[in-house]
């Protein structure tokens, strides 16, 4: 029987490990971003880098089929399990058996890929690029592929340091990966030119396995030779991972089609909106993914216990705190893209042209920021409830009219209309989610996030006046990062302020969620019906 202090501590924890993981992928953004520049100032926004990140797509869908957060979100509440009922050494052999069969499959399907990179590149990826730059996509995507399996190895490791809710040492991963990207864009891009990028996404992998392995010693790690196919836990995790892998395999298909259709558009605009969607996944990664990365052990917790009141509270408490965060940043991405972007990148090779381009996707794709962030921890109230096939169908039935509107977007609004089809239907797809996980759990204090849903759009509309008068007054400096520096920080002040008199900003709700009740004052309250109160 778990006290109310003890559910307490578990929720200052969970937001003390969404702040630190939060951190530490701002800190991956950052380098990120460096590595961004240097790439935009030696290659702009044209052929050459279109074929680099087209060459990415099938590794990338490779990757999440096999090893992705498909396997990490099926893997973690088992593990976890494991770790509970059978102590440390059982939780470790499912760990080596699962990165033995991910080596494996990912080498299996990798080498042929190798062979068939350019057919698949003709017929599948980029049917819509010349022919010399089909050839250098392929070549691209074989030395690519090299890190897949690198990546593969790295993630089982990661959902095994979650599920013991160590989270520090592999939220620096990201941080260190594009730290190979940056050696390769400065020592490697001359001597090999655009493959020298793809060979530094090769040392990066490599470096985002080696810098957990003094969190796997310290939760005594353990390796067997072993496949252990036929184990109880290996096969409760197949059986979770199968429409999880679906599920994210469908997105990565999306993004493939996206690139496809893109490549059909003219030089740069797969660029464009691969540049466009890492500026977006900046915040949506901070807020978004940090809190989903926590969250899913503790809510897999509660779930196991039967605890569905303290799952509903701390669901609907981060609803609230992420919204809180996200709601702003969408807006600032739209009013102060086009000056980021300029002060970022605009050198080099990178004109007003490219910078152009990018902002057109990028205003798009920050319409779906909200809803990017809350699918973030609402599909992962399913997972943690061992539920992986109700995402798959809502993800399936986005993706595909995902790719309908793009296909008539496309016309009138070019590479632009292919950024928003996504944010229309990533909104669609997590409003049938609520709706649904409503229906299976009960209340999840619906009408408290409306509340401070229209609390924060107010505050918000109230921030973008406040930017909106700030850039009229200093519409006539000729610098860049003054007009940057000014509307964004009188914008900062002005949701804090308005936020904190209407008694929703971030530091309140995160205090909300790390100080409220999440079982009753009896002990843990087990629920296995539903509540019907809206």
């Amino acid at each position: 029987m778990r006290t109310l202090s003890e559910a307490s501590a578990q929720r200052s924890h969970l937001v003390r490990n969404a702040l630190w993981v939060g951190g530490a992928f701002a800190l991956a953004a950052a380098m990120g971003l460096l590595r961004n520049m240097l790439i935009a100032r030696q290659f702009g926004l044209g052929a050459e880098l279109d074929a680099y990140y087209a060459a990415f797509k099938l590794p990338d869908l490779l990757f999440t089929i096999v090893a992705g957060g498909a396997l990490t979100t099926a893997f973690i509440p088992v593990f976890v399990q494991l770790l509970t009922t059978e102590g440390v050494m059982s939780a470790w052999r499912l760990a080596s058996a699962f990165t033995n069969l991910v080596f494996l499959a990912i080498a299996a399907l990798a080498i042929p890929m190798a062979f068939l990179s350019p057919w698949l590149v003709r017929a599948v990826i980029a049917p819509g690029f010349p022919a010399p730059l089909q050839d250098e996509t392929a070549a691209l995507m074989r030395l690519i592929l090299l890190s897949t399996v690198i990546f593969g190895v790295s993630s089982v490791q990661t959902g095994a340091l979650h599920g013991f809710k160590h989270f520090w040492l592999p939220a620096l991963a990201p941080v260190v990966y594009p730290l190979g990207t940056i050696l390769g864009a400065v020592w490697l891009v001359p001597l090999w030119g655009i493959r020298g990028l793809a060979l530094g996404a090769v040392i990066g992998a490599c470096m985002h396995l080696i810098v957990k392995i003094p969190a796997l010693l310290h939760h005594h790690f353990r390796w067997w030779p072993v496949l252990d196919v036929h184990a109880m836990a290996v096969r409760q995790v197949a059986i979770l991972f199968g429409p999880r892998v679906l599920d994210l395999g469908v997105f990565h298909l999306t993004m493939l089609a996206t690139t496809n259709l893109a490549s059909r558009l003219g030089a740069g605009s797969v660029s464009a909106l691969e540049w466009g969607w890492d500026a977006m996944q900046i915040p949506e990664t901070i807020i978004g993914t940090a809190f989903g990365l926590v969250a899913l052990p503790t809510l897999a917790d509660m779930a196991a216990r039967g605890d569905l009141r303290g799952l509903r509270n701390m669901l609907a408490g981060a609803l609230r705190l992420v919204l809180a965060l996200a709601l702003p940043a969408a807006c600032a991405l739209i009013m102060l893209g086009q000056p980021l972007l300029q002060l970022l990148y605009q050198r080099g090779a990178f004109d007003a042209a490219a910078t152009e381009a990018v902002y057109i996707a990028l205003r798009f794709y920050a319409l779906g920021l909200v809803a990017h962030v809350c699918l973030e921890l609402v599909a992962r109230a399913f997972f943690a409830r061992q539920d992986t096939i109700t995402p798959l169908f809502l993800a399936t039935g986005s993706a595909t009219f995902n790719i309908l509107l793009g296909i008539l977007l496309m016309t009138p609004l070019g590479h632009g209309g292919l950024a928003l089809a996504n944010s229309l239907a990533v909104s669609g797809e997590v409003v049938a989610l609520l709706l649904i996980l409503r229906r299976r759990i009960g209340c999840i204090h619906g009408h408290r996030i409306l509340d401070g849903l229209a609390r924060l759009a107010l505050a918000t509309t109230l921030m973008v006046v406040t930017m909106l008068a700030v850039q009229r007054l200093i519409e006539k400096t000729d610098t860049t990062i003054m007009v940057v520096a000014s509307v964004g920080i009188s914008g900062l002040l002005s949701y804090l302020i308005c936020t904190t008199f209407l008694k929703v900003s971030p530091l309140q709700l995160a205090g909300e969620l790390a100080h409220s009740e999440a079982v009753p004052r009896g002990g843990a309250m087990k629920e296995t019906e539903p509540s019907n109160v809206a």
